[in-house]
């Protein structure tokens, strides 16, 4: 056993593990997980792109609603490493569907909210908690299905993630300026409801990766794991390096479409479109050259995968800061095209980073205590923004996340510098 193993963690062995499905079935896994994906993004994006509707008929604080938004990351914080442990002891494919059906439930009825109470419980803990769960299982269900193919896969995956950022913006924003925000709502989460009922009577129920273990096992398991991740200062750079990340990026995605309505006058529709598209335009292209790049100079020294994302953050900063400040649309567009581009260039290696200064063994696990203290840590930036929004204003408040950009940016330098050659990882 590799010595920064956590005892009592035994890895599966290779007879145990889900025989992958006919050709038909595996394309079929791909296509429906793709779909479900694209809801998840776009299930949690619709709220900030109706959100002046919603301001305007209920009567909401900007404070109130950065609570909403900031609800559902907190919940998803919380359960996300509860999910990848449940992931590996569960059938993926009950688990994908019933949070499916859930957070599309859940969804649904946020229609009918009129009150912060009513908006904190199903959209915040109802989509936010069943969200929580696909990500774990989906793309453990898809390395286990696709061995041959499975980066070209994870990619595919992955691209769902801007098409569903990008087209709830034009699609919520057009059906809430004509037929009203609720209707956007009960739209995608009647789509997700059908889409549970079909991924249930397509793909076919798998075994669990590992065996149920008794809950002295798994405290012993998770408390062994979470002591070998904590030893290592790189990894903890990592997270909060990506804590910084994602409290920009959700208080961003949460505020922009207001910011253009606000500056520019710009109706629904071409505010959520335009605050989502250059951006992910962006990022898309930024995700493909921060792979590449990375790539190409880790096989000199793999910690130039963090150089490359610490370069992300810290060339992406002073991007952030020109869209508050500029005093045009085209300008703003651009700023947020580059914003992307090296946004993108820290997404591209958010995991392989870590997987230099982790044991094969813990990874899973190790990646969903990651993203549990990056999401807590960024879930306040909605509350915040809105907080400060009627006294210092959108554009100060925005233009302020180019400074935790920054800080990010340093945290993973400081890793990369300092700490890497002891933590990296020899038997990858």
């Amino acid at each position: 056993m590799n010595p920064s193993e956590p005892p009592g963690i035994v890895p599966i062995p290779e007879a145990a593990r889900p025989k992958p499905p006919q050709a038909p079935v595996r394309w079929t896994l791909l296509i429906l997980l793709w779909l479900a994906f694209f809801l998840n993004q776009a299930d949690r994006q619709i709220f900030s792109v109706v959100l002046p509707l919603i301001r305007t008929e209920l009567g909401l604080t900007d404070a109130e609603l950065g609570l909403i938004a900031s609800a559902l990351v907190w919940t998803y914080g919380l359960l996300v490493p509860v999910a990848g442990f449940i992931g590996d002891r569960f059938s993926r494919r009950n688990i994908i569907g019933f949070c499916l059906l859930f957070w599309s439930g859940a969804t649904l009825f946020t229609g009918l909210c009129s009150s912060v109470v009513q908006f904190v419980l199903l959209r915040g803990v109802g989509t936010g908690g069943g969200e929580a769960f696909y990500a774990p299982s989906a793309n453990a269900m898809l390395g286990e299905n696709y061995r041959h193919n499975r980066s070209f896969v994870l990619s595919i995956h992955q691209s769902a993630v801007y098409f569903g950022i990008i087209l709830s913006g034009l699609i919520a924003g057009y059906i809430g300026e004509r037929y009203g925000w609720r209707h956007a709502f009960y739209l995608f989460g009647g789509l997700g409801i059908v889409l549970a009922a079909v991924f249930f009577r397509l793909i076919p129920e798998d075994v669990p990766a590992a065996g149920p273990a008794s809950r002295q096992e798994s405290t012993t398991q998770i408390v062994a794991t979470a002591r070998a991740i904590i030893r290592k200062p790189t990894v903890i750079l990592l997270t909060l390096g990506f804590g910084c990340m994602v409290f920009v990026n959700v208080g961003y995605l949460t505020w922009m479409p207001s910011f253009l309505v606000d500056k520019f006058g710009l109706s629904l529709t071409q505010a959520g479109f335009s605050a989502l598209f250059y951006h992910h335009a962006g990022a898309f292209l930024g995700v493909l050259s921060g792979g590449k790049l990375a790539d190409h100079f880790a096989r000199v020294n793999p910690r130039n995968r963090l150089v490359i994302q610490a370069l992300g953050l810290l060339l992406g900063a002073p991007f952030i800061y020109w869209i508050s400040m500029s005093q045009s649309q085209a300008m703003t567009y651009a700023a947020l095209f580059g914003f992307g581009i090296f946004r993108g260039w820290y997404d591209s290696n958010i995991v392989a980073s870590l997987y230099e200064v982790v044991a094969p063994t813990i990874r899973s696990s190790a990646y969903g205590l990651m993203l549990a203290c990056a999401f807590l840590i960024g879930a306040s930036a909605p509350y915040l923004l809105g907080v400060l929004k009627p006294t210092l204003g959108l554009t100060i408040g925005l233009a302020s996340l180019s400074g935790v950009y920054v800080v990010g940016g340093l945290l993973i330098g400081a890793g990369a510098i300092w700490f890497f050659e002891a933590d990296k990882e020899h038997s990858l």
